[in-house]
């Protein structure tokens, strides 16, 4: 049976100096770099959560456009459009053996790397985001360092993340599939949507 956690959090915005705004009015730290997505046209900041991490991701105005849709929706993204809390990526392994069911739903395994990190994720062709952004990607690092590992600890941890969704029970069923355990409550709710609740060293904040 596959098994799953929580790996990070992903926040879209138009730009990245965008994106850190976002973050950082709303925690009150600040993010790290990260790198670019060549393959995608990306870039991204990190900030750690102990054992994972939180993303803002944006594309990136100094690469060649990609031949593909970009991952994570950012080509339907206005150039004014606020940044928010889109999409979470859950840990896996043996993505390479996904069997049709999975990439069905959760999409294509596909080879990506930024800088010296390679790793696998599952991508929608369309670049859409699997039950508008509420159902995870999947990633597998293998054998590589986690990149939380390499991120200064400023203290913030997520204590929970809540999914809604119009189809709740059918939600938690494709997380039960994978194995997924962790601090996450699927809720019903009129449309998909995220809230992050975060202990910071300034108290609990919410994206």
């Amino acid at each position: 049976m596959r098994h799953s956690r929580l790996d990070h959090l992903v926040i879209v915005a138009p730009t990245l100096a965008a994106g850190a705004r976002y973050v950082e009015e709303r925690l009150g730290v600040a993010l790290q770099p990260g790198g670019r997505h060549a393959r995608m046209g990306t870039h991204n900041l990190l900030l750690g959560l102990g054992d994972g991490y939180l993303e803002v991701i944006a594309p990136d105005p100094d690469a060649p456009p990609p031949t593909r849709p970009r991952w994570f929706g950012l080509d339907e993204l206005a150039p004014d459009a606020a940044p928010r809390l889109a999409h979470w990526v859950a840990g896996t392994q043996g993505l390479a053996q996904a069997d049709a069911h999975l990439t069905r739903t959760f999409g294509r395994i596909e080879s990506m790397s930024r800088g010296a990190l390679a790793w696998q994720i599952s991508i929608h062709a369309d670049g859409q985001l699997p039950l508008g952004g509420v159902l995870p990607s999947l990633i597998d690092w293998g054998n590589a360092r986690h990149p939380a590992a390499g991120l200064v600890d400023q203290v913030c941890r997520l204590q929970r993340l809540e999914l809604r969704h119009p189809d709740a029970a059918g939600l938690g069923q494709q997380l039960e599939a994978i194995g997924f355990s962790g601090p996450v409550a699927v809720l019903p709710g009129e449309r998909p949507g995220l809230l992050a609740y975060l202990e910071t060293p300034t108290g609990l904040k919410t994206l």
